[in-house]
């Protein structure tokens, strides 16, 4: 039996008594499990089954397991109003996991999530903690079918357009739409959910190819006991949280993202655990990485490839092998092996995931673009751009938010050639910084994507393709320029460049600034009313400001 480092007083080993503990696991490790389990998110309803084979980890390994539970929203099913509430969740769940640790003095940690905010929010908490740590993500969904086609959930959101434009049938559309989501686990593709899965096992902080294997399977069993055991032997000894997310670590979890092409929701994500973890890292060093980190692959909705695909093809493993020099080698893994270690053990590149000598393309997977619409910044993700849409000059068509847009993509009356602007989408604007994803998936299925572009200070989904670009800084609720442009404005867009720029002098949007009125805002009370007053610029992580 492995004993505590710690001893309880009295009053708690009486309480946990009560909650079921005996004199001999008292003696033992406390390993606090964080589960986001519900049954209102696919992909994260099947951790109910799946902690108890981390509970047996920690059991065989000497310790007591402690299950706890945090919130867990999904994206793809808030959407519109309900969106509001998706990124400012990902604070909560943060504050959630810290808290409950910090009370109960925890001897290590196992972070179990799936999906978009839960995976990050349980990352901040790891940092702010500093615990020896081990991360469990969900897995993923099998792809759905229909009629010998490969279809994921984002297919659903692109549907949406082609149906509207006569493209679909209600009968095809109905098919896609019950068949795309097969079973529980994250989307099928590099979209938010899979993308901070493979930064999770990136940082170090998983056991190596656990980030997006089948969600159901043996295989993922059989993950989750070793987890469990690992947390356990971890505890009193290390490493640490920050011990393996060092400066190094971070940047090959964004080296990764940037090679399959991630999705622009991992630059807020990793910019906020940065500041969780202590770590100097800005929007900047994305725009220096991605210069430098060629595209490797290409995968749905990008390319047809799934992410089920990555998995198979050698996944992280194989990536860090492809990137080479690239990478930081002598970070370590939880399990105690470095990043060259690991990668000398994985899958050769070969047709789904590129060497370093034959990439898909020079550019990165994200990329920065500066100028005088987005002095500090907004992300683009050019591995979704067709080549003739990555230069761009088109008129402004100007949207206060994401119901105007939808509402005129609805009545089909946008130009092709146009720039759709969507403002006041932002951190504090939104409040929450929104992602637009129906009304960039409602492009695509217009057959739009390689004639519009569309522009915003909220933020895109993982999902999302097309000239699509998103957390342009400052917002326009903070008197970003993006508040200054009017219908008509010609818009550049140069990504190769990393260029967005407003034909306009800097004297008239100066004035045009002075004279701008923001839509009113009706804030409910409580959370949101709180993240909209504190919110933090997306070239911050949008997350809220402790100072």
């Amino acid at each position: 039996m492995k004993p505590s480092v710690r001893q309880l007083h009295p009053y708690a080993r009486a309480l946990y008594r009560a909650a079921g503990l005996s004199a001999a696991d008292l003696g033992r490790p406390l390993i606090g499990i964080a589960n986001s389990y519900t049954d209102a998110n696919p992909g994260h309803a099947h951790l109910r089954r799946l902690v108890e084979h981390v509970k047996a980890g920690v059991r065989e390994a000497g310790g007591v397991p402690l299950e706890f539970n945090t919130i867990a929203i999904c994206d793809g099913i808030a959407q519109g109003a309900g969106m509001y509430a998706s990124l400012p969740s990902r604070e909560a769940i943060a504050a959630s996991v810290e808290l409950m640790a910090r009370a109960h003095e925890f001897e290590a940690l196992v972070l179990m999530a799936t999906c978009d905010k839960i995976i990050p929010g349980m990352l901040m908490a790891g940092g702010r903690l500093d615990l020896p740590t081990v991360v469990l993500t969900g897995g993923t969904m099998r792809p759905g079918k229909v009629r010998g086609r490969v279809v994921v959930a984002s297919d659903v959101k692109e549907a949406q357009g082609a149906l509207r434009e006569g493209r679909l049938t209600a009968a095809e559309f109905a098919e896609i739409e019950a068949r795309a989501c097969p079973g529980c686990g994250a989307c099928s593709m590099m979209g938010t959910a899979c993308t901070m899965a493979i930064v999770a096992e990136a940082l170090g902080l998983a056991l190596p190819g656990s980030a997006v294997g089948l969600a159901e399977s043996k295989e993922r069993r059989e993950l989750a006991r070793r987890t469990g055991a690992l947390a356990a032997r971890l505890a009193g000894c290390g490493p640490r949280f920050r011990e393996l997310v060092t400066a190094g670590a971070w940047e090959n979890a964004a080296q990764v993202a940037l090679a399959v092409g991630g999705s622009s929701n991992a630059v807020l994500h990793l910019l906020a655990l940065a500041r969780a973890a202590d770590l100097h890292f800005s929007l900047r060093d994305f725009d220096r990485l991605g210069r430098n980190t060629p595209l490797l692959g290409r995968f749905k909705p990008s390319g047809e490839p799934t992410v089920l695909d990555f998995h198979r093809a050698g996944g992280v493993p194989t990536v860090m092998k492809a990137l080479g020099k690239l990478i930081h080698s002598d970070a370590r893994s939880v399990g105690g092996k470095t990043m060259k270690q690991i990668a000398a053990g994985a899958k050769p590149p070969g047709r789904l995931i590129r060497p370093l000598s034959d990439p898909l393309s020079g550019g990165p997977g994200l990329a920065v673009l500066y100028g005088n619409l987005a002095p500090r910044g907004a992300v683009v993700k050019p591995a979704g751009i067709v080549p003739q849409m990555l230069t761009h000059t088109g008129p402004a068509m100007v949207f206060e938010s994401e119901e105007a847009v939808k509402a005129r993509l609805t009545r089909g009356r946008v130009k092709p050639g146009a720039v759709l602007v969507v403002r006041y989408e932002g951190p504090a604007g939104g409040p929450g910084m929104r992602e637009l994803s129906l009304p960039a998936a409602m492009l695509v299925g217009m057959g739009l994507a390689e004639s519009v572009a569309m522009i915003t200070d909220g933020r895109f989904s993982g999902a999302t393709r097309g000239p699509c670009i998103g957390h342009v800084c400052p917002e326009a609720a903070a008197g970003g320029p993006i508040a200054a442009v009017r219908n008509g404005d010609l818009i550049t867009i140069d990504v190769p460049g990393r260029r967005l720029h407003l034909h306009l002098s800097a004297a008239e949007i100066k004035r045009r600034l002075a004279r701008a009125k923001p839509p009113r805002q009706n804030i409910p009370p409580g959370f949101l009313r709180l993240y909209a007053r504190h919110a933090l610029q997306a070239d911050q992580g949008a997350g809220l400001s402790d100072r």
